[in-house]
């Protein structure tokens, strides 16, 4: 069993298990890329059947990305700190209890708290997998490894739709929507008593330390702001709402002294705050946020638009949505393997630029014909937008941390995984505005009529969003691949370096 430096893995150490222990650990990642687009599908069945309102339709999906993001850079300490395994083992164990409770929840209340667990818990479980990954297998075969940890991301994103539409439209048991998030239990219960058997544990044997503090105002701050945002429109924007929104502001300042002044007394703070005087990160760290913005009001519209509005079928929205995941794949492989080597920052630019155009265009097509528009033309627009999606995000991470010194690498990453993740709970939230502030009052029924022309005045925001992403990456250096040099070069803490997109 290996324990606890990488840099000493040798021949002779190498555990013998570590391919099975691989297999537990993709399923644990494969469970969680198919939980963040699964259910998106679902959402007007779960509205249908439980009376759920717009918020807390938005908060099922925002609240799970607010509890992740939150969570990512405290669960990874917490693996450092007391044991990669035993925290990969409680928070599948917590992530599996709350699929039960999101399966078995009979109001959206009850529905809503499962979620915003059940995130929490994957950001207990997901840190450790990489982290794991990097301890247990030697130099030589962590290429490989990622790539295989890389591809069964990327089929979770691609088969969560079509699962979820499967799940709900099969109506397996009479349980309707349900098991899109039962079909958890028996893959966690599998995965629990693998990883028990065949894990190792390992700790970091310099583990930053924890910062409970710092997540008080953070968290406070970011729901001062995005509470209103989605309650606002159902309660009529009392003056409540905005007054939350301002107290945000001073809030999240307190966070920052409060990061300053450990940073000062040579603690651990959960942001690097230093990192944000080098425009590169900062520059890339706005790109992240206005990314998720754009995808979290982009997926939660079109799905709403495709089966309220369009009248299409599960199943028929998630086979729509397949050219986007094809595309994506496609645009990254594309990206990293033959255009940023040669072109550098200019292909992400380009790829926003093109996802952009994918928006204008599916606003154009919508906006003429309404209800009518045909099937074809609501794919169309998918495959630049899923082009140019998958050439701006893949190589993000690495044109980010170009300009970070190497003793920063792992608290950067991991902030750069954060970052999508909130600005996709904030999109979600924005919903409020540029989607269902145009679908007016009413019940599913009699706001389906609207919903198509909601969707295309939303498509407009969601392309100034890619547009202001392309602005954003001119912060970033031109080539990718020139970290700075720092003398001895320790090897960062591994943290999460991949992002999950709901497609």
């Amino acid at each position: 069993m290996l324990r606890n430096n990488p840099s000493s893995t040798s021949v002779s150490r190498v555990d013998p298990r570590r391919w099975a222990a691989l297999a537990v650990l993709l399923i644990a990642s494969f469970m969680d890329a198919v939980d963040v687009t699964v259910v998106h599908i679902a959402l007007p069945d779960i509205q249908a059947e439980t009376g759920a309102s717009t918020s807390q339709i938005q908060w099922i999906t925002g609240g799970y990305a607010l509890a992740f993001a939150l969570g990512l850079i405290t669960g990874g300490r917490l693996g450092d700190l007391y044991g990669r395994r035993r925290i990969f083992l409680a928070g599948v164990a917590a992530f599996t209890a709350t699929s039960l409770l999101c399966g078995v929840a009979g109001s959206p209340d009850v529905l809503l708290a499962g979620r915003i667990l059940q995130g929490a818990a994957a950001a207990l479980m997901v840190p450790q997998v990489l982290s794991i990954i990097h301890v247990t297998f030697p130099e030589r075969e962590r290429g490989k490894v990622f790539g295989i940890y890389g591809s069964v991301m990327a089929l979770g994103t691609l088969a969560g739709p079509l699962v979820g539409a499967l799940l709900v439209q099969g109506d397996f048991f009479g349980l309707g929507w349900r098991p899109i998030f039962l079909v958890n239990l028996p893959l966690g219960a599998a995965g629990l008593i693998a990883a028990a058997l065949l894990v190792g544990e390992s700790k970091a044997e310099r583990a930053a330390r924890l910062d409970p503090v710092g997540m008080v105002p953070a968290t406070i701050g970011l729901l001062a702001l995005v509470l209103p945002l989605t309650q606002g429109r159902e309660l009529g924007r009392p003056a409540w709402t905005l007054v939350s929104m301002a107290a945000s502001l001073p809030v999240l300042a307190v966070f920052v002294l409060w990061e300053h002044r450990v940073t000062r007394r040579g603690g651990s703070p959960l942001v690097v705050l230093s990192l944000f005087t080098r425009r590169a990160f900062a520059g890339g760290q706005g790109a992240q946020v206005l990314f998720g913005l754009a995808s979290g009001v982009f997926f939660l519209a079109r799905t709403l638009c495709l089966q309220l509005g369009l009248g299409f079928s599960p199943l028929k929205a998630g086979l729509s949505g397949m050219p986007l995941s094809v595309a994506m794949m496609a645009g990254a492989g594309l990206s990293m393997q033959v255009l940023v080597p040669r072109f550098g920052r200019r292909v992400l630019q380009a790829g926003g630029i093109l996802a952009a155009a994918g928006m204008v265009l599916f606003a154009v097509l919508a906006t003429r014909h309404g209800a009518d528009i045909p099937l074809w033309q609501t794919v169309l627009p998918l495959v630049p937008m899923g082009l140019g999606m998958g050439m701006t995000i893949a190589p993000l991470t690495d044109l980010i941390l170009a300009d970070v010194p190497h003793e920063h690498a792992g608290s950067a990453s991991g902030l750069t995984s954060t970052t999508i993740q909130l600005g996709q709970a904030v999109g979600v939230a924005l919903s409020s505005i540029v989607f269902f502030d145009h679908l007016g009052p009413g019940g599913p029924a009699g706001q389906a009529a609207r919903t198509p022309d909601a969707f295309a005045g939303s498509l407009w925001y969601v392309a100034a969003a890619f547009t202001a992403t392309a602005l954003a990456l001119t912060a970033l250096p031109k080539r990718a691949g020139t970290k700075p040099s720092a003398g001895a070069e320790p090897e960062p803490e591994p943290q999460l370096q991949a992002t999950s997109v709901a497609a």
